[in-house]
């Protein structure tokens, strides 16, 4: 077995840092973030997903995804180690891109994720993406798909009934967990809408989910030699498998934001910045 590659040295001075959006949106919900760690000496960079914003012409791949931050980070001006901030979709990516051993990995300082503890190796993602492929082929079953999303994402949550505690951390020293897991329910059409608003949607729906299949985001997190910072909203309906994820890490926090959803950094964007001060300070200390 081959030794795990050396960690990056720690960070003399600020971190740089890369954002990855989540399904259907852009660069632009980091707008706020953006602003917030460049005003504290971050150099940063906001990608584009293949099939969203700039690259909307590009049908969405892994391969494409992984390029998209390998020109992230070749972007960056500063050779300082780079954290990587990814929502859902991104969360998902990032840790994916994060699991390899590539010259722009080896910068890799931490990553932060949320709204993706739900891993896309499991039943959720595969019901979710038979649902994408009916919706994308008629208006009724995309409406039969959000009453499915909306049923199952209820029954799930009061099965799981978790705590919701503000902090959790796994790593040299105790170990605290909690329930939880993404809000898959996002990706779903919503009862009352109608399909003909979602139809470019579904196909990077049905793209996403496809490239997603068979990757185990788990198994990516144990795969990690550099700390993570998991941040979901407490109101994020499917928070299903926040426990397994930071068991599998390493050296991980777990933050629960009150009173946000599955978009957790628009939702609370200053509570969010202030979590992702103290993560990226905690990665500059090592």
């Amino acid at each position: 077995m081959s030794a795990p590659a050396p960690r990056p040295p720690a960070a003399q001075g600020p971190v740089s840092v890369v954002f990855v959006h989540g399904m259907r949106t852009s660069s632009a919900i980091w707008d706020r973030q953006l602003a917030h760690v460049r005003s504290a000496g971050h150099e940063a960079v906001a990608v584009d997903l293949p099939a969203h914003g700039a690259r909307h012409a590009q049908r969405f791949s892994m391969d494409g995804a992984f390029e998209a931050l390998d020109d992230a980070v070749a972007s960056l001006a500063s050779s300082a180690p780079v954290a990587v901030v990814g929502l859902s979709l991104g969360g998902y990516t990032s840790l994916a891109w994060a699991a390899r051993r590539t010259p722009h990995t080896d910068r890799l300082a931490g990553v932060v994720v949320a709204g993706c503890t739900s891993d896309p190796k499991g039943k959720p993602v595969a019901l979710y993406r038979e649902l994408a492929r009916h919706a994308v082929a008629s208006r009724q079953a995309a409406g039969r798909a959000g009453r499915l999303a909306a049923r199952w994402g209820t029954t799930a949550l009061q099965s799981a009934r978790p705590p919701f505690l503000a902090q959790a951390r796994r790593g040299p020293g105790a170990v605290m967990t909690v329930g939880g897991g993404a809000d898959l329910r996002a990706l779903a059409v919503a009862p009352g809408q109608s399909a003909e608003t979602y139809r470019p949607g579904w196909d990077v729906v049905t793209d996403a989910l496809t490239h997603l299949a068979g990757r185990s985001s788990v198994a990516n997190l144990r795969a990690l030699e550099v700390p993570v910072w998991i941040v979901n909203g407490a109101r994020d309906t499917m928070r299903l498998e926040e426990q397994r994820h930071l068991a599998a890490a390493r050296d991980a926090a777990l933050v629960v934001v009150q009173g946000a959803g599955h978009d957790v950094n628009s939702d609370a964007p200053d509570a969010f910045n202030r979590v992702l001060t103290r993560a990226l300070a905690d990665f500059t200390r090592r």
